[in-house]
């Protein structure tokens, strides 16, 4: 490339050399001196032309100049007060140091606009049809091309005030669950449990809904929960204490004023739902801490000796003890009989 373009220079100062040439050669005879002159006002109307317009552009100029160093130092404040909004030495109140960074650079293209729009005008053929004209068409194709990605700035804007998540968050949008490793104006990306980073539209997020696992997790804690089915002939005393046994054998559950606790869900025709309900400050261990929980929910019940099942039950109840822990049972219960009918064959007389 840069071979070509020295040959296309060098030919063409070979061209202006042999212009200028002709004129003073031309010059030397009388009989040409016309064609001199000629040739020589080719080049000399055009340059004059040029000079007196870049003299009479300059009060423009310096227009646009004073114009761009304005908007220059006024960004440069702001973005003097972002950093300090973000560092914390400077405290707005109703205004979260995450928005200083997102409100920067949305001031930053309303006063590039803003200083576009007041510059036009002192462009050169700025009022002519054909400027106006390709400006029209630059707009339209611009307008036309990033539809979907105007759409996801304007969401991305409007995610950031309305704060769903913030970086480093578990959160769940649609079916994607993981951690949140970037947010920009036109997408968000999500890292998930298997180191799968996804990116998601802004506009995508906005449209659907956002499961934050970790906002309140740290104050609140985050309430994780599983169900068991369990029959009736078992204890619900016993279960619920089975249950939150295992909730304090598991890693990560907080039991302080905030302990596991269980809830009935159900009364089935067979079994009991039983929900049970834990404590966890550690958002990002979901995953991990339920796999223990389980575990340890297995290992409690068969150390009572209690079925982790869901038994069914036939209409015919003979021979068949009631389905009711043994403390509800009188002390000489015995499960009923099966009732035989033996019916004698008639005699032939």
């Amino acid at each position: 490339m840069v071979l070509f373009l020295a040959n296309v220079l060098r030919l063409l100062m070979i061209a202006l050399a042999l212009y200028i040439t002709l004129p003073l050669l031309f010059s030397v005879f009388p009989w040409t001196r016309g064609i001199a002159e000629t040739l020589l006002g080719w080049i000399i109307k055009p340059l004059k032309a040029v000079l007196s317009g870049i003299l009479d552009y300059l009060p423009n100029i310096f227009t646009i100049l004073v114009i761009v160093a304005i908007t220059h130092y006024v960004i440069r404040f702001i973005r003097f007060l972002t950093s300090e909004v973000e560092s914390g030495a400077l405290v707005i109140p109703g205004f979260y140091a995450d928005w200083a960074r997102p409100t920067f650079n949305l001031i930053k293209i309303l006063l590039y606009a803003f200083s576009f729009i007041v510059i036009f005008p002192y462009l050169p053929g700025s009022d002519s049809k054909i400027f106006q004209g390709v400006s029209v068409f630059l707009g339209i194709l611009f307008s036309l091309g990033s539809s979907s990605a105007i759409s996801n700035a304007v969401a991305g804007f409007v995610i950031t005030y309305m704060r769903p998540f913030k970086v480093g968050d578990r959160i769940k949008i649609g079916e994607i669950t993981g951690d949140v490793i970037e947010k920009s104006v036109l997408v968000t990306r999500v890292r998930t449990i298997k180191n799968e980073e996804i990116t998601i539209p802004n506009a995508t997020i906005l449209t659907s809904h956002t499961v934050n696992y970790t906002a309140s997790a740290r104050e609140l804690g985050l309430i994780l929960h599983t169900s068991v089915t369990i029959g009736y002939d078992v204890p619900w005393k016993q279960v619920h204490q089975l249950l939150i046994d295992a909730a304090l054998a598991t890693k990560d559950i907080l039991n302080d004023e905030r302990k596991p606790f269980v809830l009935q869900t159900s009364l089935d025709d067979f079994y009991v739902a039983y929900q049970l309900n834990a404590y966890t400050a550690d958002s990002h261990r979901i995953a991990a801490i339920y796999s223990e929980l389980h575990q340890n929910i297995q290992d409690k019940f068969n150390e009572a000796g209690v079925e982790i099942l869901s038994p069914h039950y036939r209409a015919g109840r003979d021979g068949n003890p009631v389905a009711m822990p043994p403390d509800y049972l009188p002390p000489d219960y015995q499960p009923p009989a099966f009732r035989v009918n033996v019916t004698p064959p008639a005699r032939n007389e």
